[in-house]
């Protein structure tokens, strides 16, 4: 097997489970709920940049592609890439303020030329490329000198109170084996040394990393649990407890985040670290 094809393998043991009703409990549930704020941010540094070119890595359903689209001069080519197909296919069905160029890639070999890029940009992704270090030289080779890479990562998971309500249900329902994918995933990579090395073994040996809080609302509970536990990977280790897991964790989690935030709807506070490195 190559470079490639295991590259591939490892990132697809985790990404193929965005498929079924996923990309679609995504885009309606976690988008609006978690993600506009910092995509919002994204698009907003991007094009204080003034770039020509973008890419980026890791679009999922799209949140930030289509904040670039309306944020970034109709002559700014934008190349939008996520290594799994379905969840391509909602971005491109959400659709755009204009045209931009879909296109699968993983982002351990990207299948561009040297130097082409003026902005590198990445959502929520890096945490789950299997080798960060490697996923940075590949930013840093496709980016043209003075481009920057555009990256957040979500904090520490306690600093994200609805997931640690949700987290604590499923702790207590399941205590022998608790599902941990939102520990080892999404929140999984927040040590901001650790986040510094690995940019510097990527090529990066600068980088600005800031700690970002927004407020995360949703109409009722039901809803967010719907996103965190319906609408992510979270699901399978969920549902890996057993035919009627599913629907237990629901109802546990909405209880408790009804008990905590109240029966209408609720906000929480949540955070990330917003990182910007120039290649030089």
């Amino acid at each position: 097997m190559g470079a490639h094809s295991r590259a591939m393998a490892t990132v697809t043991d985790t990404d193929r489970v965005f498929a079924g009703s996923i990309p679609q409990l995504y885009e309606r549930f976690m988008v609006p709920m978690i993600f506009e704020p910092y995509a919002a941010d994204m698009a907003r540094d991007a094009a204080a940049l003034r770039p020509a070119k973008v890419l980026e890595l890791a679009a999922g359903t799209g949140v930030v592609t289509r904040r670039l689209a309306r944020e970034l001069p109709d002559d700014v080519a934008i190349v939008a890439t996520d290594l799994n197909p379905a969840m391509l296919e909602e971005a491109a069905h959400a659709g755009t303020a204009r045209p931009v160029q879909w296109r699968p890639a993983d982002a351990m070999q990207l299948p561009f030329e040297d130097a082409t890029f003026d902005v590198v940009a990445c959502q929520f992704g890096v945490m789950f490329f299997p080798d960060k270090a490697r996923a940075f030289a590949e930013a840093r080779r496709v980016l043209r000198p003075g481009g920057t890479l555009l990256f957040n990562v979500w904090d520490r998971i306690e600093a994200n109170e609805f997931i640690t309500v949700v987290c604590g249900a499923l702790d207590e329902l399941f205590p022998e084996n608790p599902p941990r994918f939102m520990h080892r995933g999404p929140h999984g990579y927040h040590d901001k040394d650790t986040i510094r090395a690995d940019l510097a073994r990527g090529g990066f040996p600068s980088a600005q990393v800031e700690t970002v809080a927004h407020r995360s609302r949703a109409a009722r509970a039901r809803d967010a649990v719907t996103g965190y536990c319906h609408g992510s990977p979270l699901r399978s280790d969920i549902e890996a407890h057993g035919p009627d897991a599913l629907a237990r964790a629901t109802e546990a989690a909405v209880a408790a985040l009804e008990q905590r935030f109240g029966r209408g709807p609720i906000e929480g506070a949540i955070q990330a670290h917003v990182v910007r490195s120039a290649r030089g």
